[in-house]
């Protein structure tokens, strides 16, 4: 896996964790006949393969949902009262069979080593795709709704805890302070847009303030 890196999200700073997951997707056509032809290639690729001992619904089910589907297909073409819907219903029971195969595939792909978890997705007839997992920064500064203003998240540091906030418009030399919050969040107003600020915050928790938190920069707008 992948070290934890920072990346700028509009104004955002995230932290982006990227996680060695392979996910199992399945890529059904609209049409009918496709469809069938891609069910068929996914039967087809899982029959006698041996990462798949036991597939969930059974190859047997599937087969035979591909087959109610076709002869619901063919008979739309006689344009009988029903037809219609029964093609539709006998669609959405495969689609329904197709994703819980997906999930059968997922759950084999990720018992494996990561490195061997796209084969094993591809060897079922789907696409494997990797996941990133996105970690919610404990710091974060946006821009407000209202020109001037810079919008402050941070995670909670508890039931009871307080926050205070500060902002600095000359590189951390001097800091003003903002309105103190009961919440993890608030919005700092009056600030010199297309300026350059730094903005930080410490808790207050039962047993006193936290150390200030690292500064982060945002260009006001």
């Amino acid at each position: 896996m992948r070290a934890p890196s920072l990346r700028k999200v509009g104004d955002v700073l995230a932290t982006t964790t990227l996680a060695a997951r392979i996910l199992a997707v399945l890529l059904l056509p609209t049409k009918v006949l496709d469809l069938l032809k891609v069910a068929q290639a996914i039967v087809t690729a899982m029959t006698g393969n041996t990462r798949f001992p036991a597939p969930v619904p059974p190859l047997l089910t599937v087969t035979g949902l591909i087959t109610t589907l076709s002869q619901a297909e063919q008979a739309t073409a006689t344009r009988a009262k029903g037809t219609v819907q029964a093609r539709n219903a006998a669609r959405r029971a495969l689609v329904q069979a197709l994703g819980a195969l997906k999930a059968y595939v997922q759950t084999i792909a990720d018992a494996a080593l990561p490195e061997d978890a796209a084969t094993i997705v591809t060897s079922a007839g789907m696409t494997p795709k990797k996941a990133a997992t996105h970690v919610k920064p404990p710091f974060a500064a946006t821009a407000g709704a209202l020109s001037g203003s810079v919008k402050l998240t941070v995670r909670s540091a508890g039931r009871r805890a307080s926050y205070e906030w500060q902002s600095s418009s000359d590189g951390g030399k001097t800091w003003v302070d903002a309105t103190p919050s009961l919440q993890a969040r608030t919005t700092i107003a009056g600030l010199p847009v297309g300026s350059t600020v730094q903005v930080r915050f410490r808790a207050i928790i039962k047993g006193g303030p936290d150390n200030w938190s690292q500064p982060l920069s945002i260009v006001v707008k």
